[in-house]
């Protein structure tokens, strides 16, 4: 969920991981389960399928793969997030899946078409070089496998996309030759990068779709994980104060909360974003 204002400017070798291990992304994630579980409902899964789960977080999309029978391999760049999806996991006592550290650019380990299905919800849209992010997961899919990709879709006016739109007012522009991960959103941008990895445009095919958050907690309470807990508003958050203007980011993110909240109580959220859900054949 970031939009490119917000992403970290670290020294680190890898700003991308030192962005998901900031915070704690398991306290979003919780209002993530029940529409993560539907989703996956309608992929299609049987028992025996191999699936991988790219940037799997700690394992939204993953763990109801793996109660549908399917041999799940989770991977995610965050070490924090791969170790509360296997503490999951041991506490469910599922025995066909596990979740490791890995880079979606670059798989390795990890044979030529080695799944029937490749799953990345959210997730590998915010890795950097999406030309290879496509590349790698095409390669890792059998030929007459699928990839599933959930993007969220850059100025579209439900929950995540303002949710970025907001938080980049207040945060640094980004490094020279930054790449969007809210491209994954246009579907022109997804056309061309899968493409490049080999597919024709008839096997790739576009639909708007609805993923909701929801929670027995305030949209005020929702903020505060979002400040709190997540990279890129951290970030966000981190910037305006400096600013001095981190009341005014957190006014607007609670105006924008509360708009979106369908659950008609104050003590509870039901705020539905829309993704574009993109489904390629190999």
């Amino acid at each position: 969920m970031t939009e490119s204002n917000t992403l970290v400017q670290a020294t680190d070798v890898n700003p991308n991981k030192a962005l998901w291990e900031k915070g704690d992304f398991t306290k979003l994630a919780q209002t993530m389960r029940d529409s993560g579980a539907a989703l996956v409902e309608k992929l299609g899964i049987k028992p025996g399928m191999k699936v991988l789960d790219l940037g799997c977080g700690d394992g939204t999309t993953a763990l109801p793969a793996a109660r549908l029978g399917a041999e799940v391999l989770g991977i995610d760049i965050a070490r924090n997030l791969v170790a509360a999806g296997n503490k999951r996991i041991e506490e469910e006592g599922l025995s066909n899946i596990s979740i490791q550290e890995g880079d979606a650019t670059h798989l390795d380990g990890i044979a030529d078409a080695s799944f029937d299905l490749v799953v990345s919800i959210f997730g590998a849209m915010f890795a950097p070089k999406p030309f290879d992010v496509a590349q790698e997961m095409v390669r890792v899919t059998r030929r007459g496998g699928r990839i599933v990709m959930g993007n969220w879709i850059p100025n579209d006016p439900t929950l995540v996309a303002q949710i970025l739109k907001t938080s980049s007012a207040y945060t640094p522009p980004p490094p020279e030759g930054f790449v969007s991960p809210m491209l994954w959103g246009v579907e022109s941008e997804v056309i061309q990068r899968f493409g490049k990895a080999g597919i024709a445009p008839e096997n790739i095919s576009f639909k708007r779709d609805t993923f909701t958050f929801s929670a027995p907690f305030s949209a005020a309470e929702f903020v505060k994980r979002f400040q709190h807990y997540y990279g890129p508003t951290m970030n966000a958050f981190e910037a305006a104060e400096k600013n001095g203007k981190q009341a005014q980011l957190q006014q607007e993110l609670e105006e924008l909360f509360d708009r979106e909240n369908r659950s008609g109580s104050k003590d509870a959220i039901h705020i539905p974003a829309t993704f574009l859900l993109v489904t390629v054949v190999k």
